[in-house]
């Protein structure tokens, strides 16, 4: 094989697994609940 083909064969195979590396990643995050105070006014409309 040429020089050529086995680094671009390497930087493929690199990118794949890179690839399946964060697909794999878990990236949900919990949800946090805000209170804010309304005023009355608001809340007639």
């Amino acid at each position: 094989m040429s020089r050529s083909l086995v680094i671009l064969l390497v930087v493929v195979v690199a990118l794949i697994a890179g690839m399946f590396l964060l697909a794999g990643r878990s990236t949900e995050q919990q949800s946090t609940q805000i209170e804010k105070a309304v005023s009355l006014e608001n809340l007639a409309n």
